[in-house]
């Protein structure tokens, strides 16, 4: 068979598919972009001459999925962050004007280079540690304008960085300011007008609201899932993390892929989500940062069977930080996840979220050869240390593309470092 075919050995991997196997020592072989095969060394099976790689004994996982984040937009809000540090809510912030609407004040007056650049930044913090595909929503725009500004730049940082970014059109976020006392009337026009444009042009890959007392009630978010529904586009939704008022039983009626913080869920809740195989993508930064004390029912979503993803949510707001590590371990030490359980959360079960559990987030003969290479002697270490990013390498499509430790290099796309050639903006 024609094509590129690596082996690489001396490994430890970590399967990450249903039954969690592991091979020690194992090997992988890539053949192009996809695994041709993964299992024991010791049964390698004989090839048609390959590249070889030695990885030196280092654990090898799926590349990571980042479910949930915010990464395209400008400025900061650690003015806000001051003020809830002297007591004030998050509700108290956004009923006062701030919150989602000064970073979309701030996101309004950036060009789209200057959102690029920043966004480009905090990506090349989840690529070196270790995380292939990421999902980024818009909702900082809040006009058509520059709600397509946000997933124009989101599809450029895919074409110019080795990772798979799949966009999501949040519109649906908080109500701008041209539409203050008139929800309705903005979901209208975001359900009617905006998603169908932007859907047309290629720019929507799923649909999320913010389905909260300060956001959009289940009526008005039920429009706008349902224009998603009739485009046959995938559907997540922002629940429960402030309040319940019923989100997750709406998104099970649409058959969501996910259901997006859940701090206030109840046991109905985890059922309906049950049902309709909806994930649980649990958010520990943005619980962690809020200083939120009403914990996601883990244990019963244990119980229910309902699969647990876990994303940085990386934003201005409530998760400013753009590591996927960290929310590992606040996930397992502020949540109560097993390192099983964390490592399942931001591979396969991430990938499910996503609704690209045929193709990522295991390591199985047929899935897209990404993969993480860790310098850690034992696999629980992800997760174990804070502020260390134990990424080693880090291969995409089947590709070599970081690798060195402290002195990691990230290439983009046309295959020249950001050393030597910078990031170039849309």
């Amino acid at each position: 068979m024609a094509g590129n075919r690596t082996v690489w050995r001396n490994a430890k991997i970590a399967t990450c598919n249903a039954q969690m196997l592991r091979f020690e020592p194992g090997a992988l072989i890539t053949h192009d972009d996809c695994i041709e095969w993964v299992g024991p060394e010791q049964e390698l099976p004989v090839a048609s001459p390959a590249a070889q790689r030695d990885l030196q004994g280092r654990w090898v996982t799926p590349g990571l999925i980042d479910c949930h984040t915010h990464l395209v937009f400008a400025g900061n809000r650690a003015g806000e962050w001051q003020q809830q540090l002297c007591g004030a809510t998050y509700e108290d912030i956004a009923r006062s004007g701030g919150g989602i609407l000064s970073t979309v004040r701030a996101t309004r007056n950036a060009s789209e280079a200057e959102l690029f650049d920043a966004a480009a930044a905090r990506l090349e913090c989840l690529l070196e540690g270790g995380v292939t595909t990421l999902e980024i929503k818009s909702g900082y725009g809040l006009t058509l304008a520059d709600e397509r500004k946000m997933l124009r730049v989101a599809r450029s940082l895919g074409h110019h960085y080795p990772v798979t970014i799949r966009t999501t059109f949040l519109a649906a976020h908080a109500v701008p300011p041209e539409f203050a006392g008139r929800s309705d009337d903005y979901i209208d026009v975001v359900t009617d007008q905006w998603l169908p444009a932007l859907f047309c042009e290629g720019l929507v890959d799923a649909v999320d609201v913010f389905c909260e007392r300060i956001g959009f009630d289940p009526t008005q978010a039920e429009r706008l899932l349902s224009q998603a529904s009739r485009l046959g586009l995938p559907i997540h939704l922002h629940a429960e993390q402030l309040s319940n008022i019923g989100a997750s039983q709406l998104a099970a009626r649409h058959g969501a892929l996910s259901c997006d913080h859940l701090e206030f869920s109840a046991p109905a809740d985890v059922e309906a989500m049950a049902r309709a195989g909806t994930v649980a993508v649990l958010l520990p930064i943005a619980y962690f940062h809020l200083r939120m004390t009403q914990l996601p029912p883990v244990e019963a979503l244990r119980r229910a069977g309902v699969p647990m993803a876990i994303a940085s949510d990386c934003n201005p707001g409530s998760a400013p930080s753009p590591s996927l590590q960290l929310a590992m371990a606040m996930a397992a030490r502020l949540f109560t996840l097993t390192p099983a359980e964390t490592l399942a959360g931001v591979t396969r079960n991430a990938a499910q979220a996503l609704g690209l559990h045929r193709q990522r987030g295991m390591l199985a003969a047929g899935c897209q050869a990404d993969f993480a290479v860790w310098d850690v002697r034992e696999l629980e270490e992800i997760g174990y240390w804070l502020g260390r990013n134990l990424c080693a390498m880090v291969v995409r499509n089947g590709e070599i593309v970081t690798a060195g430790g402290s002195r990691l290099k990230l290439f983009v796309r046309d295959g020249h470092s950001s050393d030597d050639a910078g990031v170039r903006s849309p």
